[in-house]
């Protein structure tokens, strides 16, 4: 059961995801999990911060009032090694969330990364230690911490539903996210997807100018 204490709302903290599904989407690139969504899901807007690490690991969540990091102190206390910060912020960037010193710490507790739908600062440090790290824009402001806001509850993300013990994976291209149960499936998805761009790699080296997935494409359409 939530605790509710005023204007603030605690659950549980969700079970890391297995470690072979962590290690399995280390070399997964987000497109191919993107492609096998349907192209439906997965984050959009964000811009990553850090150099380039791969983000990988297992969402604990926080909605926070716009501007508002109190839960976020919360979050970061009770995260464990291979947990993702998400956090939902309205998408607002007038005052950040988290900067340098949030950073550092979760760092230290293991923290896997943070996708925020809000405003961070201090990015000359993010991009330094390349810790992963999506958000919607950069403010010199500081946060307010005064609630209201919950933890480890559904949040929205750049149109993207993230819910507690889901994976995140985060490369150049983006975030993308995705319940447990679908982990397997989507490994076995990916590699079909990853064979089959691997054949047109080799029939583009050829140089023909006439190709089969092109015309996989155009000639449902009379175009080739």
């Amino acid at each position: 059961m939530p605790v509710a204490t005023s204007n603030l709302v605690i659950n549980p903290v969700p079970d890391l995801a297995p470690a072979e599904v962590i290690e399995a989407f280390r070399n997964v690139v987000t497109p191919h999990i993107s492609d096998n969504l349907q192209r439906l899901s997965g984050v959009t807007g964000l811009k990553r911060y850090n150099r380039s690490r791969k983000l990988v690991g297992t969402a604990i969540t926080v909605k926070a009032r716009p501007g508002d990091n109190l839960l976020i102190y919360k979050a970061l206390m009770e995260l464990q090694p291979g947990h993702v910060l998400v956090v939902d912020g309205g998408g607002d960037c007038t005052n950040a969330l988290v900067g340098e010193l949030i950073m550092q710490y979760a760092a230290a507790r293991g923290c896997a990364g943070f996708v925020l739908d809000g405003a961070i600062r201090d990015t000359a440090a993010f991009y330094e230690a390349d810790f992963p790290c999506y958000a919607r824009g950069v403010s010199h402001r500081g946060p307010y911490k005064m609630g209201p806001g919950s933890m480890n509850a559904p949040v929205s993300i750049g149109g993207q539903i993230i819910c507690p013990g889901d994976v995140v994976v985060g490369d150049e291209d983006g975030v993308v996210s995705f319940p447990v149960s679908q982990a397997s499936a989507l490994l076995d998805a990916v590699g079909v997807t990853a064979k089959n761009e691997q054949k047109i790699m080799v029939e583009i080296a050829t140089g023909v100018r006439q190709q089969e997935w092109l015309r996989k494409v155009l000639e449902p359409h009379g175009l080739y």
